[in-house]
């Protein structure tokens, strides 16, 4: 691959399936509506940029009605000591009859909205949001869940999924070997800080959390970019995030130009070194605050085009980044 920094930029689209077991549909519902509105905006957004990214998708959103969506399930479930983690356990009573009903759980127009734009990437956030970390959970269930996901997508829109971002981040090393028995290639790893650190639920610290907003503000954890010697190194090839873009908080907006200047530092750090950064959000992220959210994204993008202009920094989807550093290792 030639030498040059990277952009990298994954989108976790999840709906309600990835908020289920912490916040119900009342507390946060209007940011999961709002999906419906920011993707679209999101992916002109990206085409004005020149912005390739990869979209994870959960399994279980890519549905039109409930009845095809309980017609689907893996062959093995998870059996997580904690109940309330599983969206097999009680919650599809909560699940409407289809996408006009429910706007909250079915998403199978966003992932064909996605496909009208070629350059962008679909790849899985696993089909159910599987916890990788969290006791109960077994190698089993996540190669049935990675299936199903690989399945659904290959039915309904033709779809061979090559990248996959862990739920939570709740990275595990011993599910990689499933992964390349599966054909995926590569996945978002964490950064390289003990601040994020692959933890289930029950480990993790208000402290750890505290220092990550922190972190959004001011340097505590580093650039967190990565050469292409990293990148050679493992297989499925891990591209570590850099950054998660926090969404505008009316609560801390004097601080927003100390959190555009964390991530455009990161960037030109890349861009310089040749290395790779890689941004991630949700949707539903955007879901309110959208004008807020879009300019300072704007802000950002127009700043990797400026370093595009400057320094050939390139943008790619994980799985075009993954292919290249393989295609040149091999």
């Amino acid at each position: 691959m030639a030498d040059h920094g990277k952009f990298i930029i994954s989108v976790d689209l999840e709906l309600m399936w990835g908020v289920r077991d912490k916040m119900n549909i009342k507390e946060y519902g209007e940011n999961v509506k709002g999906v419906h509105n920011a993707l679209p905006r999101l992916l002109e957004t990206f085409r004005g940029h020149k912005i390739r990214a990869t979209f994870a998708a959960v399994g279980l959103l890519v549905f039109e009605t409930k009845e095809e969506l309980l017609k689907s399930m893996p062959d093995t479930l998870p059996g997580y000591a904690n109940e309330n983690l599983s969206p097999y356990n009680g919650y599809f009573d909560l699940v409407g009859r289809n996408t006009k009903e429910d706007p909250y759980h079915f998403g199978s127009h966003l992932i064909k909205q996605i496909l009208r734009y070629p350059e962008q990437e679909v790849g899985t956030h696993t089909f159910s949001h599987y916890y990788c970390l969290e006791k109960g959970q077994t190698i089993e269930a996540f190669k049935a869940d990675i299936l199903q996901a690989q399945k659904v997508a290959q039915d309904k829109f033709g779809l061979h999924l090559t990248s996959l971002v862990f739920p939570r981040n709740q990275f595990n090393n011993d599910y990689l070997e499933v992964c390349k028995e599966l054909g995926i290639i590569c996945f978002r790893g964490n950064e390289h800080s003990w601040i994020y650190a692959a933890r289930n639920m029950e480990e993790e610290s208000l402290f750890r959390r505290a220092l990550k907003l922190a972190d959004t503000y001011i340097n505590l954890s580093g650039n967190n970019c990565y050469n292409d010697q990293y990148l050679k190194s493992k297989f499925p090839v891990d591209i570590p995030a850099s950054r998660f873009l926090r969404p505008y908080s009316p609560l801390l907006k004097s601080l927003e130009s100390l959190r555009l200047k964390r991530i455009k530092s990161g960037m030109s750090y890349a861009a310089k070194k040749n290395l790779t950064y890689h941004l991630w959000w949700h949707p539903h992220n955007f879901g309110i605050n959208q004008d807020e959210n879009f300019s300072f994204l704007e802000k950002v993008l127009a700043h990797y085009d400026d370093l595009n202009n400057q320094y050939n920094f390139q943008s790619y989807t994980m799985s075009a980044l993954a292919k290249g550093i393989l295609t040149n290792e091999h």
